[in-house]
């Protein structure tokens, strides 16, 4: 059984758009490569943040990585940028997936040409659709969704912040 590396180091928290976010020092990025035998997409990263423990996911977006700092993660995140943070961070190998909210399922199955066009979006775009519902806390809000979701993918309307699937 192999002990997962973990790595520490300061950062100052930095805002992009509305997303605040630190920069992993490049030997660090590199040994995380390294472990999760990839250095394109998408690559599932835990540990803390002022001792706090966290699991994130690092992203690169224009030409940069970053590991985005949510409130979750440090409370009050967007407000305080330029504050530095100690982080520790080091790749995480389990399994992310979020299984389909059965109303979500029901309502696919209902509707055999919003599941066509599910069943055909990109993966990330299928993995958001599934992770903002099942993320919901109440049933009234995953009610008043899935609609919407389905709508969505039918073409009209908006959802997840997109005009068209």
């Amino acid at each position: 059984m192999s002990v997962e590396t973990s790595y520490t180091f300061l950062a100052r928290i930095e805002i992009i758009g509305i997303n605040p976010f630190v920069f992993v020092p490049e030997e660090i990025l590199n040994a995380i490569f390294e472990k999760a035998g990839k250095s394109k997409g998408p690559i599932p990263v835990k540990g803390t943040v002022n001792a706090i423990p966290y699991t994130q996911t690092l992203m690169k977006f224009k030409g940069e990585w970053r590991l985005y700092i949510n409130t979750t993660m440090l409370k009050n995140s967007p407000k305080r940028i330029g504050e530095q943070i100690e982080i520790s961070i080091a790749y995480d190998p389990k399994k992310r997936e979020i299984p389909i909210h059965p109303k979500l399922l029901q309502a696919l199955n209902k509707n055999k040409k919003a599941n066509t066009v599910f069943q055909n979006l990109r993966p990330s775009l299928r993995h958001e659709i599934i992770r903002y519902i099942s993320h919901l806390k109440t049933d009234e809000s995953i009610d008043k969704n899935i609609p919407k979701a389905i709508a969505f993918l039918l073409g009209k309307g908006k959802f997840v912040g997109r005009e068209k699937p």
